[in-house]
C-alpha cells in the first residue's frame, strides 16, 4: 500500500511541477483539453481504443488461468480427480479474450482501408467515429479485464472446493457463470456505444 501512496504522490508532484512550468513561463496555454481532442489523428483514437480492447482482455483471461490454473495443479496433488472437470474455468477464461477478438474486429470494420487525405480527415463524424472506438474500446477491455479476475479468482476455489467436497463443485461453478456473463455485458456496451458511427469517410464520401 505504500509503494502505491509513494508512486501516486510523485506522480502528482510532477504532473504540478509541469503546470506549474508552464504557467510561469507564458506557456499555460499549452494545458488547452480542447485543442488537443481536436488535433489527435481520430485513426490514433480508434485504434488505440481496439488495441485496449485486444491488449486488456487477453490480459484479464492470462490473469484468470494464472489464478485458477495455479490452484488446478496444487488441488490435483491431493485430488487428481478435479484435473479434469475443472478444466472448464479455463474455458471461461479464455473466452474473455475471445470478446475482446470479436470486439477488435468489428470495430476494425469502421476503418477502412483506403487513405483518407488529411485535408478531409477532420470532419464531425471521423471525430465521432475515433473517439466511440475509443471509448467502447476501453470499456470493453476494462470489463474484460476484471470479467477474467473474477473468473479466475472463482475458479479457483471452486477446484479447491472440489478438492475438499465434490458436492461444492456445482455450487461454485455456478458463481463463476455468473461473474463470466459480465464479459459479456461489456461486449455489448461496447456495440451499443458504436453502433450509430459510420466508417471513416474518404474525400470523394464527405458532405458538408
Amino acid at each position: 500500500m505504500g509503494y502505491y501512496n509513494y508512486y501516486g504522490s510523485f506522480v502528482g508532484l510532477l504532473a504540478i511541477s509541469i503546470a506549474l512550468y508552464l504557467l510561469f513561463t507564458g506557456s499555460g496555454e499549452a494545458f488547452n483539453v480542447a485543442r488537443f481532442l481536436e488535433e489527435v489523428n481520430p485513426y490514433i483514437w480508434a485504434m488505440t481504443g481496439i488495441g485496449l480492447a485486444v491488449g486488456l482482455s487477453v490480459l484479464g483471461a492470462g490473469w484468470g488461468i494464472f489464478i485458477t490454473g495455479a490452484s488446478i495443479l496444487g488441488g490435483g496433488v491431493r485430488a487428481p480427480r478435479i484435473r479434469t472437470k475443472n478444466l472448464i474455468s479455463i474455458i471461461f477464461c479464455e473466452v474473455v479474450a475471445i470478446y475482446g477478438v470479436i470486439i477488435a474486429i468489428v470495430f476494425s470494420s469502421k476503418i477502412g482501408s483506403t487513405p483518407i487525405q488529411e485535408n478531409v480527415l477532420y470532419t464531425a463524424d471521423n471525430y465521432y467515429t475515433g473517439f466511440a472506438l475509443f471509448w467502447g474500446g476501453l470499456t470493453v477491455g476494462l470489463c474484460n479485464l476484471l470479467c477474467g479476475i473474477t473468473v479466475g479468482i472463482t475458479g479457483s476455489n471452486a477446484a479447491l472446493a472440489d478438492a475438499a467436497d465434490p458436492q461444492l463443485f456445482v455450487k461454485v461453478l455456478i458463481v463463476e457463470v455468473f461473474g463470466s456473463i459480465m464479459g459479456l455485458f461489456g461486449l455489448i456496451v461496447g456495440l451499443l456505444m458504436t453502433g450509430s458511427t459510420v466508417p471513416f469517410a474518404a474525400a470523394t464520401s464527405v458532405t458538408a
